[in-house]
């Protein structure tokens, strides 16, 4: 089970110069690395994961329990 607070922790990395590393976490490996490269999309994508993040994190934790049916 994925947490919020985690992925809210690794989204304020983009702060050291991290950006995307949750993206990593909640299963967006593609995105992870476009966010790395390019600073979270100069920092658009960031702010708007902000917003996101509490879906992304529930819609991960209800693929990986119908994964495990």
């Amino acid at each position: 089970m994925r947490n919020t607070g985690v992925a809210y922790l690794l989204w304020a990395l983009c702060f050291l110069g991290i950006a995307g590393a949750h993206r990593f976490y909640l299963d967006s490996p593609f995105l992870g690395i476009a966010y790395l490269f390019t600073g979270g999309f100069c920092g658009i994508g960031q702010l708007i994961d902000l917003f996101l993040i509490p879906g992304m994190v529930a819609n991960c934790n209800r693929t990986d329990r119908e994964q495990n049916r």
